[in-house]
């Protein structure tokens, strides 16, 4: 059986309650109305005030809600942080981890990504785990070591049971936000290397089945190429993500 095509929307911080809801509502009567996306799992992730909402919205839909974030401890002395219980408590089972921005704002190192990881399966919450070079290493011919040392550091230290709740989403860190795409040759270079080196971990079964997901500047115009290349399970889009009209384009293909 062919692999869905995995759709992810990263919203960041950015829309309102309003907002919100307004793109949920007409996002759902969309996709109803025109009867698309039945061939594609679409996950999106709107800020934490609006994740209870938004997956009441999308409850018997075909739409499912993601955190952008998670802590790695199931309760205490955290001000401002969200527990896996707290997420599971409002029915969110799949949560973003590792994102460049995280990384770099929030100064997350792969050992709290790790446990962020470890508590995360831990509550069976699925995990769209971010990996991805600088411009500086890529341009240095080390892409290939980054992400290799970034996954032997977090994703490597699971379980091929675990490794049954994870989403691998490739992001060039020079290629988020900026409008520069990763040519589809560089694109499918890098899935091909991330598939065999989790062959060479955990064999051909698991290798086969998880899913890779690209994610830097995609829109409109470019996502059918991209999410169709080989080895490409879908997509992680950010600002497109935020225009309805985009949106629904890149959801069609």
């Amino acid at each position: 059986m062919m692999k869905k095509k995995i759709i992810v929307a990263n919203w960041k911080m950015n829309y309102d309650l309003h907002e919100t809801t307004f793109f949920l509502r007409n996002f759902l009567k969309y996709i109803k109305e025109k009867k698309i996306c039945h061939n594609k799992e679409i996950i999106i992730a709107p800020s934490f005030p609006f994740l209870h909402i938004s997956n009441q919205i999308s409850q018997g839909t075909l739409l499912k809600i993601a955190a952008q974030n998670i802590f790695f401890k199931d309760k205490g002395s955290f001000t401002g942080e969200i527990s896996a219980s707290m997420l599971k408590s409002i029915g969110i089972d799949i949560v973003i981890i590792g994102h460049s921005e995280r990384r770099k704002f929030f100064l997350e190192d792969e050992n709290s990504l790790l446990k962020k990881l470890k508590i995360a399966i831990k509550h069976k919450i699925k995990v769209i785990f971010c990996i991805g070079e600088t411009y500086e290493d890529r341009n240095k011919n080390n892409q290939y070591s980054i992400i290799e040392k970034q996954l032997n550091n977090t994703i490597f230290h699971c379980s091929p049971n675990e490794i049954k709740l994870i989403y691998i989403a490739y992001e060039p860190i020079w290629a988020i936000g900026t409008g520069v795409t990763a040519t589809i040759d560089q694109i499918t270079k890098m899935h091909y290397f991330i598939r065999n080196i989790f062959y060479e971990k955990y064999g051909n079964t698991i290798s086969s089945k998880i899913s890779i997901l690209y994610g830097g500047s995609i829109n409109h115009l470019n996502a059918k190429n991209i999410i169709y290349s080989n080895n490409v399970d879908g997509g992680l889009i950010g600002n497109s993500s935020l225009n309805l009209e985009q949106f629904v384009k890149i959801v069609q293909y």
